[in-house]
């Protein structure tokens, strides 16, 4: 489905129609559960098999001898991958749709996972890794844009169901780790290669769907949105844009010390075996689940603003806190900071989506790319730091990033002016 042509905006907000309250209202079509499940389902699977990759940390380290450095740079070799290509991926199918696009990304991230069991070198890994990056820049926008068309008007609750299987698919990946790659080695990880089969049956459904909604589309002469929000002008919602950039740069720094060294640092800081490790890790991931199915809901009912604000901002306590506490108290907290921190994204995606309209693939795009990006920088970055200090130390001076989230106070409140 191709956007027309639209001129470029100005830097004052349109005026609007006397007749605009006359205007029939667009309808709304429902809600898509099942298509929303199945993507959801798909989210899972593929981010089981990404989690993989941090949750052998601890047994590569050891097996192939790497160091603090050597792990951010497999992360950033899979972070960047999937940054540089998904803003592309996600501009491309706004004008292009490819509905079975989706299978296709999961048959790289299939291949990337069987070269990744085998993997004996640094730069295997690194390769390997860059592959399911790939696999993963070619779902993440698709899917969003999916998900958007079949919310039926309810894009917070749509995009909350789409992540919160990713991340519940994330917290898998230490639970699967721990009971089956380190009894059994690297080369178990292979046997991970069902996981992506199954996705790619899934994705090629849901792609069957979306090519008949295209079709319906395009029969029906539906026109993309406008390009921007219409009460705000491009001055604002360029503003608007580079707050959410900024809480989505201190968001991720944050959770990369959680996704690519929580592990390690419960091993470092408490002296816990590799797999009661990997339980701690669950623990976190399953709570970042969690939030992250609220927070989109709870954006539709009070405002994305209010959520954005809570989520990373309400996240500073227990994160001050957290490198002073004891195990029990450790757990607790980042139980805590989990479920909060997790409600932010779903809630930043979909306020970007309001403020460009027209533009799902792409604005999804850029922000998961922008939130791979940044991980992988963080990853490589942290692990040399962590290198030459210690992760405890690294754990508290970014203890301070959920500080910043006092900068959502800048957003403007879309609600109350769309009402």
């Amino acid at each position: 489905m191709t956007s027309p042509a639209v001129p470029a905006a100005s830097d004052e907000a349109p005026p609007s129609s006397p007749d605009d309250s006359l205007q029939p209202r667009p309808v709304v079509e429902p809600t898509a559960v099942t298509v929303l499940v199945s993507l959801s389902v798909a989210h899972m699977l593929n981010d089981i098999i990404q989690s993989l990759i941090p949750a052998t940390y601890p047994l590569l380290r050891d097996s192939l001898k790497l160091s603090y450095g050597d792990i951010g740079l497999i992360t950033f070799a899979f972070q960047l991958t999937a940054s540089l290509l998904q803003p592309v991926v996600g501009m491309y199918t706004d004008r292009k749709p490819k509905p079975f696009s989706l299978a296709i990304g999961m048959g790289m991230t299939l291949l990337g996972l069987l070269w990744f069991s085998q993997a004996e070198t640094l730069a295997m890994l690194m390769a390997s890794a860059a592959l399911i990056g790939t696999g993963s820049s070619i779902f993440h926008p698709e899917a969003s844009r999916m998900a958007h068309l079949a919310a039926g008007g309810r894009h917070g609750f749509a995009q909350s169901l789409f992540q919160v299987g990713g991340n519940f698919g994330t917290s898998l990946g230490p639970l699967l780790a721990a009971a089956i790659i380190f009894p059994f080695g690297q080369g178990a990880i292979a046997w991970f290669a069902v996981i992506a089969l199954i996705g790619i049956v899934v994705l090629t459904k849901v792609g069957a769907w979306y090519h008949g909604k295209l079709a319906s589309h395009a029969a029906q002469g539906k026109t993309s949105p406008p390009r921007r929000h219409a009460t705000l002008n491009r001055r604002q919602v360029g503003a608007a844009i580079g707050v959410l950039v900024a809480l989505v740069l201190s968001k991720f720094i944050y959770l990369v010390c959680f996704t690519s060294y929580y592990a390690l640092y419960m091993e470092e800081k408490f002296g816990l075996g590799k797999q009661q490790s990997q339980l701690c890790s669950f623990a976190f991931l399953f709570a970042v689940a969690v939030g992250t199915f609220a927070g989109g809901p709870l954006g539709d009912r009070f405002g994305r603003k209010l959520v954005i604000w809570f989520s990373i901002l309400g996240v500073a306590p227990f994160a001050l806190a957290l490198p002073h506490a004891g195990l029990v108290g450790t757990i607790v907290l980042t139980i805590f900071i989990g479920m909060i921190l997790a409600s932010a994204f779903s809630a930043i995606l979909v306020f970007a989506q309001e403020l460009l309209p027209g533009r799902v693939g792409t604005v999804a795009g850029l922000f998961f790319g922008f939130a791979f990006g940044i991980s992988a920088i963080a990853a490589a970055v942290l692990g040399e730091w962590a290198d030459r200090t210690s992760l405890e130390h690294v754990f508290q001076m970014c203890a301070y990033l959920p500080l910043m989230g006092i900068i959502a106070a800048l957003l403007p409140q879309l609600e109350r002016q769309a009402a």
